[in-house]
């Protein structure tokens, strides 16, 4: 794409005059071209149960899925219910997520969830965002991951990747989580929240990067009010993008993996 043409497609991208409507047509748009591009989301993070997942968003902060992935297995192994962590041995348990980070204050948060869910849901995690934003290291992030994935219930998870991804697309302005999550909310269908919160982070983990997004070979490129900052050379952008769905996001683009080959 020439310099002049990525400065057109810039420029209406970026018209200051759009109406509250046409932002509204603008993000289902948007959900509906990353349903094309990512058709199979999921949490990234494996459970099996609601406590399952409950221990492992809270593992989740400052700490990659994959490594939290890596933890789990044994972790559920030892403490399989509410009341193995309520009575855990507070050094061993740290020892068992060290490797996630901040090991002793998520260890607080663990410990304090198994004996909240003792003392007042009978040892079951509860399935409501009031009740779930009650209990020891819960905020509206984790209770939205939690509700959406284990019991079902639409929810907007506004981490790291969807907050920096709806402020580059113009959708907020908000850097506040909570006024994030109910901006979009009223953009999006409800419906659709957990699932767009499952796109929107695949998107940004695999192709719009924080420092060098992938422009050249997004299929949001032309509803993108942020399209250019990252290059827009389609062998140079396609290098960029990570993921197993990597040949099928370059096929939707137009291009196919001999662009990336040396």
């Amino acid at each position: 794409m020439s310099s002049r043409t990525t400065t057109q497609v810039r420029s209406v991208n970026r018209r200051s005059d759009e109406t509250r409507l046409g932002l509204v047509r603008r993000a289902r748009r948007m959900n509906r071209t990353l349903r094309l591009a990512f058709p199979h989301v999921y949490c990234e993070l494996d459970f099996t149960t609601p406590l399952e997942l409950s221990v492992a968003t809270i593992l989740s902060a400052q700490c990659t899925d994959v490594r939290v992935n890596q933890v789990t297995p044994a972790l559920f192994a030892a403490y399989p219910d509410a009341r193995a962590y309520a009575e855990a041995d507070r050094t061993e348990l740290e020892e068992m997520i060290r490797s996630t980070g901040f090991y002793r204050n998520k260890a607080n948060s663990i410990i304090g969830l198994g004996q909240a869910l003792i003392s007042r849901f009978g040892g079951e995690v509860p399935g409501t965002l009031e009740e779930l934003v009650t209990l020891p290291g819960f905020g509206r992030k984790t209770a939205n991951v939690v509700l959406g994935n284990a019991f079902g219930v639409p929810g907007i998870t506004v981490d790291t990747h969807f907050g920096r991804l709806v402020r580059r697309w113009r959708w907020t302005e908000e850097t506040d989580p909570v006024k994030v999550e109910r901006v979009v909310g009223e953009l999006i269908e409800r419906k659709e929240w957990t699932d767009l919160s499952h796109r929107v982070i695949f998107h940004g983990r695999r192709v719009c990067h924080a420092r060098t997004p992938a422009c050249g070979v997004c299929v949001l490129a032309k509803d993108c009010p942020s399209y250019g900052e990252g290059p827009v050379d389609k062998r140079t952008a396609a290098a960029l993008v990570k993921g197993p769905e990597t040949p099928h996001l370059l096929a939707l683009a137009g291009i196919g993996d001999a662009v990336i080959e040396p």
